[in-house]
């Protein structure tokens, strides 16, 4: 009996789109999913007539598997990923490998690549960027592991990835966890951009009163520009022109206003802090979410705790892209850019990944949450520049604060005279206001600590550390 190529083990709809994928590919296929019922309605309905066969026990699953076994699992992070490595752990032989497509925390792929390594097993955490249709038509993969494992599996991926002008969206990362890092940190700047859109979204309903169908004409016109053209723009405008299928109205407006999240955002700042990386355009997309979580609180508040009157001010011509808004929006994506690449920058040292930023910006220019034509902007930065100290200052970008920052300071200013909440564009005010600084208050700081803790001050006329009796 011929035996498959690819093995995919939890068949959720992200796990089906890829083994549909890799069959599309050439890859013949088994499935397992601990649920049998699973396995038959998916080798009944959308796996009917594919090369696709299905497996009830994880014995029969390795059995029909090609040696060396390639085997994939889209099972639930954490506890649920390695209840599935012990149990076929068991059947593994020498040579086989097991790829973790799931949104795993990076140190527990570190931990996974060690032990499996040593039992002569090949492991590979690879993020998958994309969504459903991603994953079915072609996503963003980012494996990490030995290379050794991933040269077991490139041609596999290569066919399976998202293809854009400069070739498939799939590279090899590094080392351990660092194709799970990778992934968390695109999510981090997913959270931010995402923020960043459904800000812009409140200030033109808000202040300048629009509808669905004139806020998604002005997403379209974003997407028309260099800048801002994106996946997430273009979903904004399809969100924006929906109408519910009860009353033909916006749809957008009946939903909830309590967004979801999964941990990677939360991954993301946690690594920042960690690694002395700013990420407050991030980080306020973060608590963005957590304060939308407060709903039942918020709607007490808002009978106790008064604000200013809602104020109207000038967000540009929608006919022009609302340029003032326009220019909060490219700043602030470009900042949430910004510090996930920092934190990459730092983790690659940290860590000694040697992450290759070219290359992530190349396999996040199709398939992924956050592919857009900026991509190409950063690839350019780092081609021009492989150790820049701040994408900020590459000479493009520099060109973009320096004609934006008065469209941002005022769309920032106007919310706050108004008392509509724009975390995103505030931070990132902050964030180029900052850096942009030479000398901060944080002397004052360095004072107080040293009168307080006695933990000493370096001098700017002086070399050396220095310690005041502040108190006489």
């Amino acid at each position: 009996m011929t035996k498959a190529h690819f093995g995919l083990i939890g068949l959720g709809v992200m796990g089906e789109n890829l083994v549909l994928n890799a069959e599309r590919n050439g890859f013949s296929s088994v499935v397992y999913n601990r649920t049998f019922s699973k396995t038959e309605a998916f080798l009944l309905q959308r796996g009917a007539g594919k090369n696709i066969d299905g497996a009830k026990t994880l014995q029969e699953f390795v059995d029909k598997l090609d040696r060396p076994r390639r085997i994939l699992m889209m099972v639930k992070a954490g506890s649920a990923t390695d209840a599935v490595i012990q149990q076929i752990s068991t059947y593994l032989e020498e040579g086989d490998l097991l790829i973790d497509g799931g949104n795993s925390l990076f140190s527990d792929t570190e931990r996974r690549v060690a032990e499996l390594e040593s039992k002569s097993f090949g492991y590979i955490g690879m993020g998958v960027s994309g969504g459903a249709k991603g994953a079915l038509e072609g996503p963003s993969m980012m494996p990490g592991g030995t290379k050794a494992s991933y040269d077991a599996i490139e041609s596999l991926l290569n066919k399976m990835a998202a293809q854009v002008e400069d070739g498939p969206c799939v590279t090899y990362i590094g080392p351990g966890g660092s194709g799970h890092f990778v992934k968390t940190v695109h999510n981090g700047i997913e959270y931010g951009i995402e923020q960043i859109l459904a800000e812009a979204y409140d200030l033109m309903k808000r202040v300048s009163g629009m509808n669905g169908d004139q806020m998604a004409d002005v997403f379209s016109y974003w997407n028309q520009t260099e800048e801002l053209s994106s996946y997430l723009v273009e979903i904004t405008e399809a969100c924006l022109r929906t109408k519910d299928s009860i009353d033909g109205n916006d749809l957008v407006e009946k939903i909830m206003d309590k967004a979801g999240q999964k941990g990677t955002g939360l991954w993301t700042v946690i690594s920042a802090l960690e690694l002395g990386a700013s990420v407050p355009t991030i980080y306020a997309s973060l608590n963005a979410r957590v304060m939308s979580s407060l709903k039942a609180q918020r709607q007490v508040a808002e009978s106790i705790l008064k604000g200013p009157i809602l104020s109207k001010f000038d967000l540009g011509d929608p006919s022009k892209g609302m340029p003032q808004l326009m220019d909060a929006v490219v700043l602030s994506s470009i900042a949430s850019y910004a510090q996930g690449i920092e934190i990459l920058r730092l983790a690659s040292d940290e860590y000694n990944y040697d992450l290759d930023m070219p290359s992530i910006a190349q396999i996040w220019k199709g398939g992924c949450i956050i592919r857009s034509r900026l991509l190409k902007r950063i690839q350019n930065a780092f081609n021009a520049n492989p150790k820049p100290i701040n994408l900020l200052l590459d000479p493009w970008f520099a060109d973009q604060i320096n004609s934006r920052l008065p469209g941002l300071t005022h769309v920032v200013a106007g919310a706050v005279e108004a008392g509509i909440p724009v975390p995103c564009f505030t931070s990132t005010l902050d964030y180029i206001n900052s850096y942009r600084t030479s000398r901060l208050p944080q002397n004052l700081v360095q004072a107080m600590r040293d009168c307080f803790g006695s933990h000493t001050y370096e001098r700017i006329d002086n070399q050396g550390k220095f310690h005041t009796d502040w108190i006489k």
